[in-house]
This record gives C-alpha cells, structure tokens and sequence, in this order.
C-alpha cells in the first residue's frame, strides 16, 4: 500500500532492549509485561539511566520493592542481570524506549486484529522527513500511527507539524497521534494539534471528545493516550475510524 501511493520505504533499525525477532512465549511474556503502563515506565527509565541502573532511581514514579519488582521482571525476561543490592545492568542497552513502543503497538495490531504491520519505515516523501512508527492495512485501509513515548510536556510543535507533513504526504484512511502517557492530553498536545492543524487549514474541524482521552479531529485523524490502556485506546479509534470511513447502510 506504500508503494501503491508512490512511496519507496525502507526499514530502519529497530533498536529495542532485546532481539527485535523475538517471538514464541518469550515475546507472548515480554507483551504482557508491555500492557502494564507501570513496567512501561520502569523501563523506559532504566534505559535512560543504563546499562547500568539502580532500581529505586530508574523512574520517580516507582520506589522501594516496587521498583525492586519490576527490575527482577526484566531480569526474568532475559532483559538484565542483577549486580547486588538495587544495582541492574541490561543485556542489550539502547538509547531509548520508542523502539520498544513500536514492537509492542506493532504486534498487538498483528495478533489482536490481524493487521498486516510495518514498523519504523524510513520515510522519502519530496521534502518531508522522519519516519513511519507503524503502518498498518486491513479491510483495503492504510493507518498511519504516530507513537510518542515521552512525557507531553517534551512534545514541540515541530514534531506535530512534522507529523502533519507525514500525513498529508501519505494520504492513511486512518491517521493516530499516540501518546503513551497517563496525563491528559487535553491540557497540552490537543491544542498544539489543534493549533497546527488550523495554521494548515482554516475549515479543519474542531477536536471532538469521544471519551475520556480519546479525541477525533473529524473522520481520519485521532489522538490518545494511554489511560486506561494503551492498546485498548488505539483499538477503539481504528474502531471509529473505520467505521466512520464505512457507509452508512440504513
């Protein structure tokens, strides 16, 4: 479906804190693990902090046995090793968490609905640049997801408006901006899309609240986070997205 558009993608590296072909009841384990917005965090900060990490600092928003837990997870997925005391060190140190992010999206897509996924394309629209997070078909329909894995309060509006470009290059039936976050969205990255969508088009229609974090701006595009679960909020805009495409039958 992307080279049907005219675009000639290539994948990029997939940097994750494991082997990117990880399949079978290991990755089925890791996934699990991945629904859970806590462990998310955990390790999302250890990798800031790594290789080496002391537990108890990994991420503010776990302390004491719980963040003790939570290191031993990854040592029993195979991710770290415990060097004594609160101190881990990861077996496959990256930079950070977002290629994480897209192998779990990517795979939920592919075994909850039974997409066809692409991840982390390198993306070579005439002066448009970035990448593809994760594309995926089903039904004759291209969606198009932006995943963002850091706090709102880092999002720019560069990299909404380069967001934009991306969708207004590739032409997705279905566009999504996911944050993986627990805060609300309505606070900061809805008026920045908001105010970068009308900067490009004076008719774009208002945000819509379809509940709690879950927003549309019109049929196509569609903005969430991670509360209360991450992959339940993207399913659910696909569903909207799609079913909005759909004609109506009575």
């Amino acid at each position: 479906m992307l080279r049907r558009r005219g675009f000639a993608t290539t994948p990029g590296e997939l940097l994750t804190p494991f082997p990117p072909d990880l399949d079978g009841p290991a990755a089925d384990r890791l996934a699990e693990k991945l629904s859970h917005y806590a462990f998310r965090l955990f390790l999302r900060g250890a990798l800031q902090c790594g290789p080496t990490f002391d537990a108890t600092e990994a991420t503010r928003y776990l302390a004491g046995h719980k963040a003790r837990e939570q290191a031993e997870t990854l040592v029993e997925l195979g991710l770290a090793v415990h060097e004594g005391g609160s101190r881990y060190r990861l077996l496959h140190p990256v930079p950070s968490f977002g290629g994480t992010l897209e192998w779990y999206v990517a795979r939920e897509l592919r075994t909850r609905l039974g997409f066809d996924v692409a991840v982390n394309h390198k993306f070579r629209a005439p002066g448009v640049g970035g990448d593809l997070d994760v594309v995926a078909a089903a039904e004759g329909k291209l969606v198009q997801i932006e995943l963002k894995s850091s706090p709102p309060k880092h999002l720019s509006m560069e990299e909404v408006r380069a967001f934009f470009d991306r969708v207004q290059a590739l032409r997705p039936d279905v566009a999504l901006f996911v944050v993986d976050t627990a805060l609300r969205l309505g606070d900061r990255v809805v008026p920045m899309l908001t105010q970068a969508l009308q900067d490009r088009r004076r008719d774009a229609p208002p945000p819509r609240r379809i509940e709690r974090e879950l927003w549309s701006f019109g049929p196509h595009l569609y903005v969430v986070n991670a509360k209360p679960d991450l992959v339940a909020n993207v399913a659910r805009s696909i569903a909207e997205g799609l079913r909005a495409l759909a004609p109506s039958i009575v």
